[in-house]
Parts: C-alpha cells; sequence; structure tokens
C-alpha cells in the first residue's frame, strides 16, 4: 500500500485538474461564448472536484496504516462530489417563458468535476481525452448545431 500522496504529486493533480488544458479549455469556450460560468468557475469546480478525491485517498492511505478495519470508501467521495456539481450545474440553467438556457453550461460544470475526479486519481490520459472530446463536441457540433434552422430563431446554448 502507497505510503500517501507527495506534495508534488498532489500538486501535479491539482494543476491537471484546475488549468493544464483541461477544465482551462471547457471554461474558456465557455467564457468566450459569454456564458454565466466560465473560466474561473469551470477551473475551481475541477480544483475542488480533485481537492475531495485527493483528500479521500489520503484519508484512505492513514486508515490502512493505522487500522485495516477502519476503511473508507472513495466512491462515496465520488457520488458526493457529483452530487454537489450537479446542483451547481443545475444552478446555471434558466428557464425563461418557453425557452431554456444554459444547459451545455450546466454540463460542461458537470464534465469540468469528471475531469477533476479523474486527475485527482492520477487518470491524466482520461482528463485529456475527456477535455478534448468535450471541447470537439461544444465547439465542432455547437457550431453545427447554431446552423440548424431551428436554433437560429433562439440562439441556441
Amino acid at each position: 500500500m502507497d505510503a500517501g500522496i507527495t506534495l508534488l504529486d498532489m500538486f501535479t493533480r491539482l494543476g491537471v485538474a484546475a488549468g493544464l488544458a483541461l477544465a482551462l479549455v471547457l471554461g474558456l469556450e465557455r467564457e468566450l461564448r459569454g456564458k454565466p460560468a466560465g473560466l474561473r468557475s469551470h477551473m475551481l469546480v475541477a480544483l475542488g472536484a480533485a481537492s475531495f478525491l485527493i483528500v479521500g485517498l489520503e484519508i484512505l492511505y492513514a486508515t490502512a496504516e493505522g487500522d485495516p478495519s477502519a476503511r473508507i470508501d472513495p466512491t462515496r467521495i465520488v457520488e458526493g462530489v457529483i452530487g454537489g456539481i450537479g446542483f451547481l450545474g443545475a444552478g446555471s440553467i434558466i428557464r425563461s417563458g418557453t425557452s431554456v438556457q444554459g444547459i451545455t453550461t450546466g454540463a460542461s460544470i458537470w464534465l469540468a468535476g469528471a475531469i477533476g475526479i479523474a486527475a485527482g486519481v492520477r487518470n491524466f490520459p482520461l482528463a485529456g481525452m475527456v477535455t478534448l472530446m468535450a471541447l470537439v463536441i461544444m465547439v465542432v457540433l455547437g457550431g453545427i448545431e447554431r446552423t440548424l434552422p431551428h436554433n437560429r430563431r433562439r440562439g441556441g446554448d
């Protein structure tokens, strides 16, 4: 069993989660489109998600060394993080009359949390792939979506 996470490893995980081309990219895309949750919001969500997971892993390592029967389940931390991030994402969705705005921003906030969790467990390839795929979905498919006749009337998200 690993003795814990070194400070350098912790900093690397948090750095990848918050900005090294991951949540920063998604937040920048939202920022450039003038959406309510932009660069800082996405980076903070990813940083927070990674932080919660690192804390959980540290508790897991500490309990394994002291009392092997006193284990925690890191997946419960992931569940809590997902719930909290879902609340933030839901808050970015606005209903005005018959139109709903902010769904893509809400989804990207939720995804920033997933990127943070991936970085928190040191799965940098997964975090990078998720970011790249999300960027293609948000930019490329978003551009195609905006050209569709039904979106020209309402402006899209």
